[in-house]
């Protein structure tokens, strides 16, 4: 089988059942007459910690767990990744929480049904600021997936795995990494770090036939896309300055 298909057949699976388990959590806490129903912050990060736990078992041996274009975009600039492998890597992970977002959607429908906060809705697939400010939301971004792809490229050093990504940094490590963003970072904005983990959801929420769904919101859309990208390349920056020498 071709060698890119299978890297990226991984991207997607292991994209998918990222949002599959970190929007589930969310759709658990957020929708009504869920048994999960105000389970709180705590839960969903630490939730959203084991679903990237579970996106790299899936994919790490294959594709090296990116799973976040912002990822793959940053260690492309650092020189740790072939640019000839991006454009299919951001491909199949938009696929793949596209995918995902949908199969929560059917796992919850019928509390979705029964929820009357369009706001509710939309945040099982998204990201919504706490506070509505562009300039300091995109800040929050930049600064989270900063930390994020640094800690990666740090601890993922050459030659210890065929690929470099989360997977490469061990499935549990990665999954700390991401509840401590959370419960640290993600107060703000919802730590979204990754555009597949927000434009991808967003766009099923956009075309899913979602009583009462509301807005989409694109109007902040812009915001968990831009910001990851930007904190990327600055870590990928910061990388080459302090480790490439």
């Amino acid at each position: 089988m071709n060698e890119v298909f299978v890297k990226c057949l991984f991207e997607f699976i292991g994209t998918a059942i990222l949002i599959l388990f970190g929007d589930g959590v969310v759709a658990s806490n957020c929708l009504k007459k869920s048994k999960g129903e105000n389970g709180g912050w705590v839960v969903i990060t630490i939730a959203w910690g084991l679903a990237v736990m579970l996106g790299v078992f899936i994919a790490g041996p294959y594709s090296g767990a990116h799973l976040n274009p912002a990822v793959t975009l940053g260690l492309a600039a650092a020189g740790t990744f072939s640019w000839s492998l991006v454009v299919p890597y951001i491909v199949s992970q938009m696929l793949g929480g596209f995918v995902g977002a949908v199969l929560v959607y059917a796992f919850y429908k019928d509390h979705y049904d029964a929820t009357s906060d369009p706001a509710a809705k939309l945040g099982t697939f998204c990201t919504i600021p706490a506070i509505r400010n562009y300039g300091r939301n995109l800040f929050s971004e930049i600064i989270g997936t900063f930390v994020l792809v640094f800690v990666i490229l740090a601890l993922a050093t050459r030659g210890n795995t065929p690929e470099l990504g989360m997977g490469a940094i061990g499935a549990f490590p990665v999954s700390m990494l991401i509840i401590a963003l959370g419960m640290s970072l993600g107060g703000t904005t919802g730590y979204a770090i990754n555009p597949a983990r927000d434009l991808a959801p967003r766009l099923a929420h956009a075309v899913l036939p979602i009583k009462g769904k509301g807005s989409s919101d694109w109007a902040y859309s812009w915001v968990p896309v831009l910001g990851p990208i930007i904190g990327g390349f600055l870590a990928a920056a910061l990388y080459c300055l302090v480790y490439c020498y």
